[in-house]
């Protein structure tokens, strides 16, 4: 008889984002995203520099109050790369690594995603109020709370 207990499936799409967020070439903070619709993966991203230029662990950071600005953030690439594929993502949840920045919170609820899954609280608190009023559900998930 098999024992093992099988992962919840917000716990499965939030393993995968780790995954993703191992291909970061930002080596102050790595972070993965990944966008889901009905148990199936529509685009997946991580932050990395503009596609075709150096990596910041290959030439360094440029930074702006504290953050590495040479990167395009998780979320916002796999926003683009739904995009670029013509994938619509609207009405869909995202899956990511810690919690989006201001930029990237806007970008998502533009882009029309519902729900927002995140393991780590990354330092923006405005996005919790304007989640409430823009009706996206803010999700803590963490490998002990699903």
């Amino acid at each position: 008889m098999n024992t093992t207990k099988r992962v919840s499936w917000s716990q499965y799409f939030m393993n995968i984002a780790r995954e993703v967020a191992t291909r970061s070439t930002c080596d102050r903070k790595h972070v993965g995203a990944v966008i889901v619709r009905g148990k199936t993966i529509l685009s997946t991203g991580y932050n990395g520099s503009i596609r075709g230029l150096p990596h910041c662990d290959v030439t360094g950071h440029e930074m702006e109050d504290g953050h590495c600005v040479r990167t395009v953030h998780a979320e916002a690439n796999a926003i683009v790369q739904a995009a670029r594929h013509g994938v619509r993502i609207e009405d869909s949840e995202i899956y990511v690594t810690a919690s989006p920045c201001y930029h990237c919170f806007k970008l998502i609820a533009n882009a029309g995603i519902k729900k927002i899954y995140y393991d780590e609280f990354y330092r923006e608190e405005r996005i919790i109020a304007h989640a409430r009023e823009a009706g996206i559900e803010l999700v803590e998930l963490t490998l002990n709370n699903d």
